[in-house]
């Protein structure tokens, strides 16, 4: 057995059209696995799927908004109608409003912890017959140091994203007897176009992230390739319920 080798599997990235998600995807379709690129942006989405079938891979797109429970649904029919399947679901959409705890109003609140975590929430609900279905499957959510860590500007993102942790190891534990494994990805930082706009609004950040990070650098989106390989494959079939950090150290810090 191949443990890295994911012919024949099918996988949805949602927000896959960009950053650590499409970092993710590009690392599914070269270990063979066709991949569901779910995201809003139509334009952004199917110029990923371009660079994705254009080095060999097999790709679609579908227009999807997690804060939709009849989106998430159809988004895991496309995935069966392109594919024939459903093995693989990786969480990745999120969105984060920076602002003092204060100064956020609830539709704010709301609207992030809509998108991150109930939203994630109700992909998982809309694969998981899918998967039972295949016999089993991998459900991947994509965390934040800030799972770990507090921040001023981010509390309605930090509650999100700890929610998405301990969500992860309840899906762990429930759907252990379809043969499910759910783990997360916490990622550290990350050069995306939501860390730049972060730096924007803290111009102290780069000086700082790069002084705690023991690898000295930013992460890029293609350090992810390998983990969501590993999280999707046979290799992890005894992991679940984990959350991994993806940091270059930045955890291991005091």
């Amino acid at each position: 057995m191949n443990l890295f080798d994911l012919s024949g599997r099918a996988a949805i990235v949602t927000g896959g059209n960009g950053g650590i998600g499409l970092g993710m995807a590009r690392g599914l379709v070269q270990a063979g696995a066709a991949v569901l690129i779910a995201a809003r942006d139509a334009a952004k989405a199917k110029a990923a799927v371009a660079e994705l079938r254009a080095a060999g891979g097999t790709a679609e797109f579908a227009v999807l908004d997690v804060t939709d429970d009849a989106s998430c649904q159809a988004m895991a029919a496309a995935c069966v109608d392109h594919f024939g399947r459903l093995d693989i679901l990786v969480n990745n959409a999120g969105i984060n409003i920076r602002q003092q705890p204060e100064d956020y109003d609830m539709a704010d609140w709301r609207r992030v912890v809509d998108t991150n975590l109930t939203g994630a929430f109700a992909c998982c609900q809309a694969a998981y017959p899918e998967m039972v279905k295949a016999g089993g499957g991998k459900i991947i959510n994509i965390g934040s140091m800030m799972s770990i860590f507090g921040g001023a500007y981010v509390t309605p993102y930090a509650a999100s994203k700890g929610g998405i942790v301990q969500m992860t190891k309840a899906l762990a534990c429930a759907w252990a007897k379809d043969n499910i494994q759910a783990n997360a990805i916490l990622p550290g930082w990350i050069d995306t176009e939501m860390t730049q706009k972060a730096r924007q609004v803290i111009d102290t950040l780069h000086d700082s992230v790069l002084e705690r990070t023991p690898a000295g650098v930013w992460g890029d989106i293609d350090d992810f390739a390998g983990i969501a390989v590993f999280l999707a494959g046979p290799g992890s079939n005894f992991v679940t319920g984990a959350a991994i950090p993806v940091d270059g150290g930045y955890s291991s810090k005091g």
